[in-house]
């Protein structure tokens, strides 16, 4: 039976890649803040797919909780999938934030993620196998006004999983970039985005389910593609981030989600 371990496991994208994972056999460990949400979900895998779902309620911004999340993955005697899926957003202007909360963002999304992928990789080289998905955003390759760290960290996970990949070519371990655009889960139900009316502003036919995220990344894992773009129209506007066209795209978004 493989083995997956998954951060961010209670609602969204990690949710999304639990029950996909559960479907294709993988036992599943699954960490979050809220424990009760991560019950209910190991709960309902277990009794839909009989996979094990073991639950680890822990904070990423919390070092002492990565620790405790180190010595788990230490002691499993393989895993085969790390998703690196915890994260939230910081809507706003980089002095508005307090920093308090931008070092918060740093932990979670840049140092828990190198953190449990340098715990996880000596075995995975070992065994030969493995593979490693960073959660990152098409938010990498546009620094957006009002999402300065959200943006760095996301360019951070990508530039990482890139050059990680190419380090390990030859072992069999797996490394990509999840580059996913506007997905519908709470991650923008959250209180700090209310103001922003953000599901309401853009257009409908950018979002995309979190299923479907899921569902590309892994086929596109399968296929050894290193950043995963999911959906045509994300790779449209990635496309037109890295042209000519970039200060223009930008303008348009912030002027979007402003008014």
């Amino acid at each position: 039976m493989r083995t997956a371990f998954i951060t961010g496991a209670s609602s969204g994208i990690g949710a999304a890649f639990a029950h996909k994972l559960a479907a294709e056999q993988y036992d599943l460990i699954l960490v979050a803040r809220r424990k009760e949400r991560l019950t209910s979900l190991a709960t309902a895998l277990h009794q839909q797919f009989r996979v094990n779902a073991e639950v680890l309620a822990a904070d990423l911004s919390n070092p002492t909780d990565i620790d405790q999340i180190e010595q788990r993955i230490a002691g499993l005697g393989t895993l085969d999938l790390l998703v690196n899926s915890a994260g939230f957003g910081l809507p706003g202007t980089f002095v508005e934030i307090p920093l308090e909360s931008h070092l918060e963002m740093i932990q979670v999304h840049i140092l828990a993620s190198v953190r449990l992928t340098y715990t996880a990789l000596p075995g995975m080289i070992v065994s030969g196998h493995g593979a490693i998905i960073n959660v990152s955003s098409i938010g990498a390759f546009m620094p957006r006004p009002g999402d300065a760290t959200y943006c760095a960290t996301k360019a951070y996970l990508k530039t990482f999983s890139e050059a990680l990949q190419a380090e390990l070519v030859g072992t069999g371990v797996r490394v990509q970039a999840l580059c996913p655009g506007f997905t519908d889960t709470e991650f923008h139900d959250q209180p700090v985005y209310k103001p922003y009316h953000l599901k309401a502003k853009i257009p409908k036919a950018l979002w995309m389910s979190a299923d479907e995220v899921v569902e590309q990344s892994l086929k596109a894992l399968k296929q050894g593609r290193v950043i995963c773009i999911p959906g045509f129209k994300n790779r449209v506007l990635v496309a037109l981030a890295r042209s000519a066209l970039k200060p223009l795209l930008l303008k348009v978004l912030e002027k979007r989600l402003r008014n």
